[in-house]
């Protein structure tokens, strides 16, 4: 009867049900978090991609 007791999907969710329980007040603040370093990550890759494509300075003073 239990003779694969735990798997990998026992232990998801296992895990997303701790998390729900004693995180659950800090959820919103994390996700919000998250999403503004996404944000900025993205925005930099942009730049970075931008300045590529102006190609290399030709300021002397640099």
């Amino acid at each position: 009867m239990l003779r694969n007791g735990l798997e990998p999907w026992h232990l998801l969710i296992v895990a997303v049900v701790v998390i729900a329980l004693f995180a659950s007040k800090k959820l919103p603040d994390t996700a919000r978090a998250l999403g503004k370093s996404m944000r900025i990550l993205k925005s930099e890759a942009k730049a970075m991609k931008d300045a590529d494509a102006r190609g290399p300075r030709t300021d002397p003073q640099a």
